[in-house]
C-alpha cells in the first residue's frame, strides 16, 4: 500500500528518475499547467503522442511514455472524463483514474519508490477522491510470499493541485477516506486468509484488536450462545473442532446514548465445506471467503470508529466452521433458533441463512435497532442471476432499500432489488417443523432470504446477497483480484445518507 501526500504548485524539477502521471479532464487536458509543463520539457512529444493515441481524456484512455528524457523515468496521462452514457458520477470516475494511474505506474517496471500524479482545474476539488482511488487500486495481499515474492517499490504517490489551489479541505477529507481505505484493506485481508490462519477463534481476536478505535466488544461463547437457545447457530458449528462465537462490536457516537443503533450483521463461516452436503472438491478452496459478510461488518464498525460517526451502530457477526465430522449436523435433524421457532435442515450446505437467523433474532430483541442489514455470501443462485456486477438487495422496507441502492451507486457497488412475497415464502413450510432450510432449486436465492425474513419481526429489514461480489476473479483498477472489501465503502455512505433522511423527516 502507498503513502499519499498533497501539495500545490509547479511539478517538480530535475534528477533521473522522476515518474509522473497527469490526469487529463477531457479535450482541454492540453491547457492545463502541468501538461504544458512536461510537454515543454520533452520538446513537443507528448503531445505528438497523445494526437498518434487519438488521447482525448475521457476515462479508460492512457498514454505511456517510458525514459522519454528531461529526467522523466516515465510520464503517464490518464483520461478522466466520463464517457458518454457513462452512469458513473464524477466522484467514482475519478477515483477510477487514480487506481488506473497507480496500475500504470506498477506495471510499467520502473522502479520507482514514489511518483508525483498531477490533477488539473477543475477537478482539483475532487483530489482526495483520486487519491483514494489510488490508494485503493495499491492493496496487495503477499504476506504469505517469500522466494516468489514480487518486488512493488512504489510507496509515495505525491498528488500535485494547481498553484493557488487551496489543500485544507482536500487534507481533511483525505484523513476520512484514509481511514477507509484502512478498512476496505481489513476487509480484504479479513477474506484473502486461509482458513488455517483465519477461524472462528483467530477471527474473534482480530476483531478484539479493534477496541484500540474506540469500539466496544463482546464475545459470546459455546456456552454462552447455547444458554441463549443458538440453536441453528450451534447446529452448524457442532461438526468442528474449532468453538464458535458470536462477537458484538458497538460504535457509541450519537449525542443520546438511547438513539436507537443501526445494525450490520454478518454471517462468518471461516470455512464451508459443506457439512455432510458437501460440496464438489473443485472450486472448495474458495469457501474461506465464505466470511466475507462478517468482514464487511467488521470494515464498517471500523470506518465508522475512525472518522467518529455521530450514530450508534452495533455490529454482530457469527464465527463458524461448517465441517464433516462423527458430530457434524445431519440433513434431517430438527434445530430449535433463538426465536423459538423450528428449522428442519434438508441441506447442510444451507447453513449461512442458520447463522444469520440467530443473529437476527437475536439482534432484535436485545438491541431494538432502528433498522438491520445483514451481509453474507448466501448462494450460488444469486451469481446466476446477478453475475458479479451487483449484489441482491431483498428488504421488507422500500426506504431503506431505496437508501442502500442510492448509497451503492454513490460509490460503485451496485445493489439491485430482487422480489419477495408469500407465494416463494410458502416454500420453505415444512410438514415436521416450523419451516425448512431450502426450498428448491427455482428462485433458491429468493427462498433464502423469505427464510431469513421470519426472523425479523417487523424491524426495518435488508439482506444483501454478496456471493458474486464479495471476491473478485479479475483485478480492476481500485479492486484486486481476490478479496473486494465489498460493502465498506457502500455502508459507509449509506449511514451518511440514511442520517441526512432522517434529519430533513
Amino acid at each position: 500500500m502507498i503513502d499519499i501526500s498533497f501539495a500545490s504548485g509547479a511539478l517538480p524539477q530535475g534528477g533521473d528518475d522522476i515518474s509522473v502521471v497527469l490526469l487529463c479532464y477531457g479535450s482541454a487536458f492540453a491547457e492545463g499547467e502541468a501538461f504544458k509543463q512536461c510537454d515543454e520539457a520533452l520538446g513537443g512529444a507528448l503531445s505528438r503522442a497523445a494526437a498518434l493515441k487519438a488521447f482525448c481524456g475521457e476515462a479508460g484512455q492512457a498514454v505511456s511514455l517510458l525514459a522519454p528524457g528531461k529526467g522523466f523515468a516515465q510520464l503517464h496521462l490518464v483520461g478522466a472524463a466520463p464517457k458518454k452514457g457513462d452512469t458513473a458520477g464524477e466522484a467514482q470516475t475519478l477515483q477510477m483514474a487514480g487506481g488506473e494511474a497507480v496500475q500504470l505506474l506498477k506495471k510499467s517496471g520502473i522502479k520507482a519508490t514514489s511518483a508525483v500524479l498531477a490533477v488539473a482545474e477543475p477537478q482539483a476539488a475532487f483530489a482526495a477522491e483520486v487519491a483514494l482511488g489510488a490508494r485503493l487500486g495499491s492493496y496487495k495481499f503477499d504476506r504469505y510470499q517469500t522466494v516468489t515474492k514480487k518486488d512493488q517499490p512504489l510507496r509515495q504517490l505525491h498528488i500535485t493541485l494547481p498553484a493557488g489551489q487551496a489543500l485544507a479541505d482536500v487534507q481533511a477529507r483525505w484523513v476520512e477516506f484514509e481511514g477507509l481505505s484502512e478498512s476496505v484493506f481489513l476487509t480484504r485481508d479479513l477474506v484473502n486468509e486461509p482458513a488455517n490462519i483465519l477461524f472462528p477463534e483467530s477471527f474473534r481476536g482480530r476483531i478484539e484488536e479493534l477496541k484500540s478505535l474506540g469500539l466496544e466488544v463482546e464475545v459470546l461463547d459455546r456456552e454462552r450462545m447455547a444458554s441463549l437457545g443458538f440453536g441453528a447457530l450451534l447446529g452448524v458449528a457442532q461438526g468442528s473442532e474449532q468453538p464458535p462465537y458470536t462477537v458484538i462490536m458497538r460504535h457509541k457516537g450519537a449525542a443520546s446514548a438511547d438513539e436507537a443503533p443501526l445494525a450490520f450483521i454478518g454471517k462468518g463461516v471461516t470455512f464451508d465445506s459443506g457439512g455432510i452436503s458437501i460440496k464438489p472438491a473443485a472450486g472448495m478452496d474458495e469457501m474461506k471467503m465464505d466470511m466475507g459478510g462478517a468482514a464487511a461488518v467488521v470494515g464498517v464498525m471500523s470506518a465508522l470508529a475512525r472518522r467518529k460517526a455521530d450514530v450508534n451502530a452495533i455490529g454482530v457477526v457469527g464465527l463458524v466452521e461448517n465441517m464433516v465430522s462423527g458430530a457434524a449436523q445431519r440433513p434431517g435433524d430438527i434445530v430449535t433458533s433463538h426465536s423459538g421457532q423450528t428449522i428442519e435442515v434438508l441441506n447442510t450446505d444451507a447453513e449461512g441463512r442458520l447463522v444469520l437467523a440467530d443473529l437476527l433474532s437475536y439482534t432484535r430483541e436485545t438491541y431494538k435497532p432502528a433498522f438491520m442489514v445483514n451481509l453474507a455470501t448466501l448462494t450460488g443462485a444469486i451469481v446466476v442471476a446477478l453475475g458479479s456486477e451487483y449484489a441482491g438487495l431483498f428488504s421488507n422496507d422500500d426506504a431503506l432499500a431505496a437508501c442502500l441502492r442510492a448509497a451503492g451507486e454513490e460509490v460503485g457497488e451496485g445493489l439491485w432489488r430482487m422480489p419477495m412475497g408469500p407465494a416463494y415464502n410458502r416454500q420453505i413450510d415444512s410438514e415436521i417443523a416450523d419451516m425448512k432450510n431450502i426450498g428448491g432449486r427455482p428462485g433458491s436465492s429468493i427462498l433464502a432470504a423469505e427464510f431469513l425474513q421470519r426472523f425479523v419481526g417487523d424491524t426495518p429489514w435488508a439482506h444483501l446477497d454478496i456471493a458474486g461480489t464479495a471476491w473478485a476473479e479479475k483485478a480492476t483498477a481500485m479492486t484486486p483480484k481476490g478479496a473486494s472489501g465489498f460493502g465498506v465503502r457502500l455502508l459507509d455512505r449509506f449511514v451518511t445518507l440514511y442520517k441526512e433522511a432522517a434529519a430533513k423527516a
